[in-house]
Parts: C-alpha cells; structure tokens; sequence
C-alpha cells in the first residue's frame, strides 16, 4: 500500500520502493482531467490525481483556529501570479508596522491569542481523519506552516523583519512570541493520530541565510528542538520543510531532532545524500522545475537518472521536485516526467 511505503521510507525501514510525492498537482487540472477521466469538480477527482501519479505522500499543515487577520496585524505582501489564468495574483497592502520599535516590542501570542486547546486538538484530529478518508492509499502529515520565521514574515513583511532583525538581542523576544505559538499547536498535533508532522519554516533565502548566523544557531535552532522534543515524547516523525538553501544548518537541524528534510534543488542533492542519506528521510530530488517549464529534456532526463543514482546510498526517499510543478510546465513535459519517473522508483 502507497501508505505504507511513504511510512517505510520516513521511518527509514526496508521498502520495495522509493517514496514519490509532488507539490501543485492542482494546478494542472486540465492535464489531469485527461489522464484521469474525471472531470474536475468530481468528487473523486484529486484522489484520482494522487493514484495516476503514484504519489505515497500528502504534504499538509495547518495554522489553527486563529485566523491572524482576524485577531492582529499582519502584513499582506502581495501574491504574484502562479496560477494559469493569474487568478492568484494580489496587490501588496500597506504594512501596519511603521516603525522597527512597533517590531522589538511585538508579542504573537497576546496579538493573536490562542484558542482553547480541547478544541484545537479536536478540530486537528478531524483535520487529520477527514483527509485519511478522502486519501486512503496516501500518507496525509500534520503540521505547522507560520513556524518562528515564516510567522514573523507574515506579521512584519519582509521589509521591517530585516530591520528589526539586525538587532539580535531585540528580536529574540520577538520571535519568542511567534515560537510560543508555535508550541502550543506542536502539543495539540502531538496529542493527535497523526504519525508524521512537517514543521514548516521558510527561513532562508536562496542564497542562504539572510540574518545574523547567531539568529539561527543561537535563537532559532534551538527552539526547534523544543518544539521537536514534544513530537518526540508522543512518537511522532518530524520533516522539516523551508524554502531556500539550508545545507548550512542542516547538522544544526539534525541535532535538534529532525528525522527527515524537505528542500528544494537550490540545496545540492549529492551533497544532501552523502551527509544525511543514512541517518535521514530526504523529500526533493535534483530535478528543477525550471527545466521542466523550458523543456530541457535531456536536462531533466539527466537528472532523474542521476536521483536515483545517488538514492542508492540513502535509507529512505520521497522522490518530489522540490520547488514544485507549476501551471506553466508543458502537458508534453509533464507526460515525459512521469513517464521516466515512475518505473524509476522500483528498488
């Protein structure tokens, strides 16, 4: 059962095979439409999507109860197009924060508040139950996306979390507010059925880190671990999942308790496996979504080829291209992905 080698594959035990997941299947509804036979208002549909592409793995997180918008300031940075009609674009807004020291003396858990914790378990075991039902052959996760970073990129924006962030002393406060909350929702998934929780943080850039390394190591890291400490104590895996480049914290990241790391191909996938293959689950590949978009066949084809190549050192895989498969890949190139993919992840 898919389930069970995305869970073999996490928890690093024999497989028959490597695990397979992809990101924005959705946005390829006419594609899949095709594939499948169902149209997409089907309620059978997006299933239907995992089982044609043999995909083990649900990537899912969620923020709880408290809808920030609704209970604080937050700044609204805008959204460029990603979808194919451009239907998720959105104007930047105007930040609510005018000056740095309204940053230094933010608190996210009085800003936001927090709801009760009864009702946040519950509603995260429905969560987690309503997408077993609707997926039975996948491995649906738990998680937390606005974790210590991203949180503070979604309250701050990106200009004034610079700003603030230049002053490490001043901001350890702050982003001991956005851990707390964090923590509060690591103890409700913990109490929860979920076996694997994706802690989501996006915070490097491509290039790398883009704050004071001591941020990291000395303020960030650390929380992580006692975050992770409380989804060890309840037997839960723990992926974490940033954008960017994080090779550079990825030791760090293992410390402090990660089991397995979700990347994208800006991080060197030779390198990743040859320093984490044997102790952690890697989700990513060294496939590159923009090759896909320009049609560099032969790239891609290369590439798949050298993945797999290079998992025969790892303990445990969830092949995926790690910064996902946008609306604008060709259906051609879509077609030759999975078609030099799938046979691939037979051991």
């Amino acid at each position: 059962m898919a389930r069970e080698v995305a869970l073999d594959n996490i928890f690093l035990r024999q497989s028959c095979r490597w695990a397979h997941t992809e990101y924005s299947l959705m946005y390829h509804r006419e594609y899949f439409s095709r594939r499948t036979g169902l149209a997409p208002q089907d309620p059978a549909f997006s299933r239907a999507i995992y089982d044609v592409t043999e995909c083990d793995f649900i990537f899912m997180t969620n923020d709880g109860l408290v809808d920030w918008s609704q209970t604080g300031r937050v700044t609204d940075m805008g959204h460029a197009v990603y979808a194919r009609d451009g239907s998720d674009r959105r104007q930047p807004s105007a930040s609510p924060f005018q000056a740095v020291e309204e940053v230094w003396s933010f608190d996210a858990v009085a800003e936001y508040g927090l709801p009760d914790f009864q009702e946040q378990v519950s509603a995260y075991e429905k969560l987690y139950q309503d997408y077993q039902r609707d997926y039975p052959g996948q491995l649906t996760t738990g998680g937390y996306y606005r974790t210590i970073v991203s949180g503070a990129i979604a309250a701050f924006g990106w200009e004034k979390l610079l700003e603030a962030a230049a002053d490490v002393a001043k901001m350890e406060k702050v982003f001991d507010g956005f851990f707390r909350r964090t923590l509060f929702h690591m103890e409700a998934w913990a109490q929860t059925s979920a076996e694997v929780i994706i802690q989501h943080d996006d915070f490097v850039w491509s290039s790398g880190p883009f704050m004071n390394p001591d941020i990291y190591r000395k303020i960030i890291i650390p929380r992580y671990a006692r975050l992770w400490k409380v989804l060890h104590d309840a037997g839960k895996k723990v992926l974490f999942c940033s954008d960017g480049t994080f090779t550079m914290f990825m030791e760090d990241l293992a410390q402090a308790g990660a089991h397995g790391f979700i990347f994208e191909p800006s991080n060197d996938f030779a390198w990743v496996v040859e320093n984490f293959g044997a102790s952690h689950c890697l989700v990513g590949s060294a496939v590159d979504c923009r090759d896909l978009t320009l049609g560099h066949r032969e790239k891609v084809k290369s590439d798949i080829k050298r993945t797999f190549k290079l998992l025969t050192g790892c303990r445990g895989a969830i092949v995926a291209v790690g910064n996902h498969l946008p609306a604008n890949i060709p259906e051609t190139m879509l077609d030759e992905y999975f078609k030099l993919l799938l046979p691939c992840l037979k051991k």
